[in-house]
């Protein structure tokens, strides 16, 4: 079975509102398949300080070919001044997914 061509991408943002628009932005411009958005709590070491947040954990669902414009459009969305985007390659998808996550990504419009 041949390596899909799919990353799953996280990002935290603090509230679903802006959670829904990133995830909506993503899909309508063809730079993500499926974003799942989900409720955590998070400890982070930030300016020399221990903090802890609520936020959203968007898990994002697209293509290694379409990470950096994904990446530029998390930046341009989120409020973070270091916003989290770290990708994770697909070591293997069952082939139907894979084809549906490719084609979905198609559209790409790579700004």
């Amino acid at each position: 079975m041949p390596t899909p061509d799919a990353s799953v991408v996280m990002t935290t943002v603090p509230d679903d509102d802006l959670a829904s628009r990133i995830a909506r932005s993503l899909v309508e411009q063809g730079l993500a398949a499926c974003v799942q958005r989900l409720p955590i709590r998070s400890t982070f070491a930030w300016q020399g300080r221990i903090e802890e947040a609520s936020e959203i954990l968007l898990l994002i669902k697209t293509t290694k070919a379409s990470f950096e414009a994904l990446e530029r459009r998390i930046h341009e969305m989120s409020p973070y001044q270091v916003p989290e985007v770290i990708a994770l390659d697909v070591a293997r998808a069952a082939p139907a997914y894979a084809a549906w996550l490719t084609d979905s990504c198609k559209g790409t419009k790579h700004q």
